[in-house]
């Protein structure tokens, strides 16, 4: 077994020292460079956004297009939290179990959400297109099963799309054939989805700045807020600046830390973990994804991979809600892709880093407003699905902002959210001990 050569680790904790994009294969593959400036003095605009991520970044995009005035303020760098380190897997649907919410939203509201997962994917690829942005688009995903309750799943879902209209390729493979899809004998059925892919999501981010920019948006890089006064114009200051505005947008996800505690209780920041291989060469990739596809399987403690550009397989997965990070990110996620391709056994790996993404505690995305604060927005917890869900976001956020609140908005914004118990010190302790049961359950 080989681990990392010619890379260093970094988790999420160097990064933020470091104040630099973490050393994935994403940052070393970058095609683009912004040369952005930190605030300094005072600014006004309609909206003030905080994040530089996708939620941000679509957000600035969807209201500049209406028209409005947008100043964005990063704390460190364009795409340097989640956006810029998961796993570019590009996938249809928002939320887990949406059905879960037939109670407060009805069958047309639940149907509803599963169309805007539909629309989620949409808005990427539209967006891409407009603004010509290079980020390794891909079409192809595949579901893979490890139990026959999954392949049953599968099975559900494919009738559900069908029934909602849902408007690329699908097909369900039984586990004779797999091998279509992946090289590796440990899954028993699988569906394919041709209106889902992959992309190398730190290009997609920085191409998104650039359109922002060409709209007139206005975005600062290392630029902390450290204080929000609230009220009918909002005054949002950093180190050096502040910025007056009507409207606030809260888009730091996982990384909100002390700015609102409120929305902080709501989401909790769970590391999740991926390596890169070395270029593999063309008959390994073959064998391996022979169509190129995304895949991720169904088990709570799940593997989701794909390949590269360059040929690298990108392998990611281990959530840990426990707050602490592997030591060795290589040597910890390394057998887990073992256990799906051992032919790698002798195969480098060049590239190993970690990042926190958002989850809340029903899974569903939240978007909505402050209830005592009015002019105040917010967009976080996406729970494994922010590729798409922050696009769908920040659709929203333009279409409420701009004034059309009611419908769709509103569908999310009624969903209750609740806040993690244990506070700051104990959320993420009492969580990983909950999905510790839930993996254990996986076993059977």
């Amino acid at each position: 077994m080989q681990t990392v050569q010619g890379s260093t680790m970094t988790t999420p904790q160097s990064a933020a020292r470091a104040q630099h994009h973490a050393s994935s294969y994403y940052a070393a593959t970058t095609n683009r460079t912004l040369d952005l400036k930190h605030l300094q003095g005072e600014l006004e605009a309609d909206v003030c956004i905080i994040g530089g991520g996708f939620s941000g970044l679509n957000t600035a995009i969807e209201l500049a297009e209406r028209g409005l005035s947008v100043v964005l303020l990063e704390a460190h760098l364009i795409g340097w939290g989640a956006s810029g380190r998961n796993g570019g897997q590009l996938i249809r649907g928002v939320g887990h179990d949406v059905e879960q919410f037939q109670p407060v939203l009805g069958n047309k509201g639940v149907d509803g959400l599963k169309r805007m997962g539909f629309e989620a994917v949409d808005i990427v690829r539209e967006r891409i297109e407009r603004y010509a942005i290079d980020c390794d688009l891909t079409w192809g995903y595949c579901d893979l099963a490890t139990k026959q309750r999954h392949v049953e799943g599968f099975e559900a879902d494919y009738a559900d799309l069908q029934r909602l209209g849902y408007p690329h390729p699908l097909r369900l493979l039984p586990r004779d054939a797999m091998g279509e899809v992946i090289g590796s004998d440990r899954y028993v059925g699988g569906l394919i989805d041709m209106g889902s892919g992959h992309l190398h999501p730190l290009n997609l981010a920085l191409g998104e700045a650039a359109a922002a920019l060409s709209l007139g948006v206005q975005l600062y890089e290392r630029s902390a807020v450290e204080r929000i006064d609230y009220g009918q114009q909002v005054r949002v200051h950093t180190a050096q600046g502040c910025v007056s505005a009507r409207q606030l947008v809260l888009a730091g996800n996982a990384y909100l830390g002390s700015l609102n505690k409120s929305l902080a209780g709501k989401v909790l920041p769970a590391g999740s973990y991926i390596i890169a291989t070395e270029p593999l060469p063309e008959d390994v990739r073959q064998e391996l994804l022979p169509q190129n596809m995304a895949v991720c399987d169904q088990r709570v403690a799940l593997d989701y991979f794909r390949l590269s550009a360059d040929g690298r397989l990108l392998f990611g997965g281990a959530c840990h809600y426990s707050g602490r990070d592997p030591k060795d990110i290589a040597a910890y996620m390394q057998p887990k892709m073992l256990e799906v391709f051992p032919r790698l056994r002798n195969t480098r790996i060049d590239y190993q880093w970690g990042g926190m993404i958002g989850i809340g505690a029903n899974r569903l995305p939240q978007i909505g407003r402050l209830p005592d604060q009015p002019n105040v927005y917010y967009a976080q917890a996406y729970a494994g699905h922010g590729l798409n869900a922050t696009h769908l976001a920040g659709r929203l956020l333009g279409e409420a902002i701009s004034g059309q609140l009611e419908g769709r908005f509103d569908l999310f914004s009624r969903v209750p959210h609740p806040t993690f118990p244990g506070g700051q010190r104990l959320r993420s302790p009492l969580l990983a001990l909950g999905m510790l049961w839930h993996r254990l359950k996986d076993q059977f």
